[in-house]
């Protein structure tokens, strides 16, 4: 997508927030099964929020879920849970998650990203779809919260993000900026929204990202994925090359700094069901985020690789062996 961040809505961000540390975008398909129906892939959410919690620093792990667990009858104890000072997080985390085998089935089947909320099967699609992706969120607010993650469910929805014509147009981020200031990791997702033109349509994580980034300037943004990174050809292409590091102009293009291919072009295939552009807007919205100057690490989630990217590690070098895809603004 090539539109320009909005300006309906927007509101400034307190001074103390004007750099956070970093953005991470859980992908759909590498913390859900994405050919199974509504299926988490809990192994590797676990290990995202293990590892999410060692790169902000948290050296605890009080459980902060005290909801019944499925198939449970126990009522939560807290008597001994602990009740000292926390120390606020001087440069907090935001995260945003995909919809994976949530949302996407139910908005291809009835059309939502379409629009037409006159027609009964829209209508009735788009509530399918926000109770699937909120449902979602829900189970990762829930892992995070298991690490000690003070992790709260944002739905852009719910906050009066919009578009028009599929492009976003109005993002209040009060709410998001005073859920950090109370020392809250903020947790949104992509959702189904309101389009001021076709009636509504969905709004992918990768797009929230950029918005995100565009007014919270975070040091980096790492984006978490079921492959190693980017490739220039699908990865399971036998000939297929992973493509370390891309560097993005100041006009947005960007070329292939390493290795050193010449006139790669990344051929991505989208899932049938999948509405929001798989790899294809995932590394345009990279490419826009590092033109603000800020680094995008696309890497396999729940890999040692993984950990370093979290942990901001690839600032000043990329380690010979690193796995991933780096995309940066050129020199």
């Amino acid at each position: 997508m090539d539109n320009q961040p909005p300006t309906a809505g927007d509101v400034s961000v307190p001074a103390k927030f004007s750099r956070l540390r970093c953005i991470v975008k859980f992908g759909g398909a590498a913390i859900t099964y994405k050919h199974e129906f509504e299926r988490v892939n809990e192994d590797n959410l676990n290990s995202v929020s293990s590892q999410l919690r060692q790169a902000m620093g948290i050296d605890h792990d009080h459980v902060m879920d005290w909801s019944r667990q499925p198939g449970s009858l126990e009522i939560p104890s807290i008597a001994d849970y602990p009740d000292d000072q926390l120390e606020p997080e001087s440069k907090p985390f935001v995260i945003v998650h995909g919809a994976g085998s949530f949302g996407h089935f139910q908005a291809s089947k009835s059309g939502v990203h379409k629009g037409g909320l006159e027609r009964s099967l829209v209508m009735s699609g788009f509530v399918a779809t926000r109770i699937s992706v909120t449902s979602l969120n829900l189970e990762v607010v829930r892992a995070l919260a298991k690490q000690g993650i003070p992790s709260i469910g944002i739905s852009p929805f719910s906050c009066g993000w919009s578009t028009c014509e599929r492009s976003l147009s109005s993002a209040d981020t009060s709410i998001l900026a005073k859920a950090i200031d109370k020392g809250f990791v903020p947790v949104l997702h992509g959702d189904a929204v309101l389009d001021s033109s076709l009636g509504c349509t969905i709004l992918s994580g990768d797009v929230i990202i950029r918005q995100l980034a565009d007014q919270l300037r975070p040091e980096y943004v790492v984006f978490l994925t079921d492959v190693l990174g980017v490739y220039n050809l699908p990865p399971v292409d036998p000939g297929a090359v992973l493509l370390r590091e891309i560097a993005v102009k100041e006009d947005g293009s960007w070329y292939v700094l390493d290795p050193k291919i010449q006139e790669t072009e990344v051929e991505i295939s989208v899932a049938a069901h999948d509405t929001t552009g798989g790899m294809i807007t995932k590394l345009s919205e990279a490419a826009m985020i590092a033109k603000l100057g800020i680094d995008v690490y696309i890497v396999k989630a729940a890999t040692d690789h993984s950990l370093v990217a979290l942990r901001g590690g690839l600032k000043q070098h990329i380690p010979h062996d690193w796995l991933g895809t780096v995309v940066r603004l050129a020199k």
